[in-house]
């Protein structure tokens, strides 16, 4: 397999820098970093994009997460390794990311979880990330790009 074209990030001036900037203010948020790569990594599991899947994997490494639970992410329900606080921003993750999958988006059910949990910054900081891994995701899918060397370098 081989990319269809460069990143569209990398092609446009300009777009890269204001990937970036919305990404650091996600850490102003006040969400624990790990809680957003695990529903990073589990946004691009449900998107299938290769390069977002091993980012955010490699980096719950890097931190220092147990392999169970960065394999068990796609598996989360039936996993005993998160805890609610976590679940719940699981949920909403998968609700986020599967926009048109309901008539309700995403239930008060689901969204009241996370709120519980979660201050409304943090919030913000979740929903705000989850639409920025949801575009990076699409980005790289629809232009093919490859995980691997690349990723492995920039983590």
């Amino acid at each position: 397999m081989q990319s269809r074209m460069k990143s569209p990030a990398l092609t446009l001036p300009g777009a890269m820098d204001a990937l970036l900037a919305l990404s650091k203010s996600v850490g102003h948020g006040e969400l624990p970093r790990q809680v957003l790569e695990l529903t990073n990594l589990r946004a691009s599991q449900i998107n299938g994009c290769s390069v977002c899947v091993e980012m955010h994997a490699r980096s719950l490494k890097k931190m220092g997460e147990a392999d169970e639970r960065i394999f068990a992410t796609a598996a989360w329900r039936e996993s005993p390794y998160y805890t609610e606080a976590e679940r719940a921003a699981l949920a909403l993750a998968e609700a986020v990311t599967r926009l048109a999958d309901r008539p309700h988006p995403v239930p008060d059910d689901v969204w009241n979880e996370a709120a519980r949990h979660y201050s409304q910054a943090a919030l913000a900081a979740l929903v705000l990330s989850l639409g920025v891994v949801n575009m990076w995701n699409r980005l790289n899918a629809a232009t093919q790009q490859m995980s691997g060397p690349w990723t492995a370098q920039h983590v």
